[in-house]
């Protein structure tokens, strides 16, 4: 349960997609999923766009069920809001219901810039609203910072995080710090079939609740069935530590100005 909640923590700050380009028509969506990284890119002002999704994870003899919920409106032409509303089921024969709800601030502070690219910061902050008895919730109030560089290299879109989130509580759920870091790529496949393609970790915590060290690969495909909408398709799979296998789909809609 506390590595189930360790992960579903960084899909919630991080949720992802390295599909990013500033998009020069506001109605074009910019998916932050289906990766755990996020790309620099923000939505145009006064524009609202959805994620979401279903993740099954396979791990022994359990399964989980995420779904997450994002909701990007564009603050100004650099600063995105972030509010996340998932909801899981964390272990076979668990109750479907709300996870921890969360919101954060992106912020572009550099464009095109040596070495950073596109350069953000994202700071969060995450309440305990999902039940901890359930496996729903971590029970802690968390503070999060991630680091956001953003880089086209060719025809390839490449996103590069690092964060660290501080938690409340003694440590008996959740570590009261985690840190993350991805490496993700992506582009175009052929027409409007495009691919992602990620690395990720979760280093290992201490404390009662803490875990080993964990490095994952995440694929798939995605599809843009028009400029404003765009579905995903994929698989995670462990390379080290105890990181459930797991596969997901999803959609990215452009909704419109608000």
């Amino acid at each position: 349960m506390t590595l189930r909640s360790l992960r579903c923590l960084a899909s919630l700050l991080v949720m992802a997609a390295p599909l990013y380009a500033q998009a020069p028509d506001p109605h074009s969506a910019q998916p932050e999923r289906p990766t755990v990284a996020t790309h620099a890119g923000t939505v145009a002002p006064r524009w609202l766009e959805l994620e979401t999704g279903l993740e099954f994870d396979r791990s022994g003899g359990e399964h989980a069920l995420q779904a997450p919920l994002l909701f990007k409106i564009g603050l100004a032409r650099r600063l995105q809001l972030s509010v996340m509303l998932p909801f899981t089921s964390p272990v076979e024969g668990g109750t479907f219901g709300p996870a921890d709800w969360s919101f954060g601030i992106k912020w572009r502070l550099l464009e095109d810039a040596p070495v950073l690219g596109d350069f953000a910061i994202f700071p969060a902050l995450k309440f305990p609203t999902g039940a901890s008895s359930l496996g729903r919730g971590t029970g802690t109030t968390d503070v999060s910072l991630l680091l956001i560089s953003s880089h086209r290299l060719g025809p390839v879109a490449v996103d590069l995080n690092a964060g660290v989130t501080r938690r409340s509580g003694d440590g008996s759920l959740a570590p009261k710090t985690a840190t993350v870091w991805t490496a993700s790529f992506g582009g175009a496949a052929s027409g409007r079939l495009g691919w992602v393609a990620e690395v990720y970790g979760l280093p290992g915590t201490n404390g009662p609740a803490g875990s080993e060290n964990i490095v994952a690969l995440l694929a798939g495909p995605t599809f843009a069935v028009r400029p404003w909408i765009v579905l995903d398709l994929g698989g995670i799979i462990p390379i080290s530590g105890p990181q459930p296998y797991a596969i997901y789909s999803g959609l990215t809609w452009n909704i419109g100005k608000l």
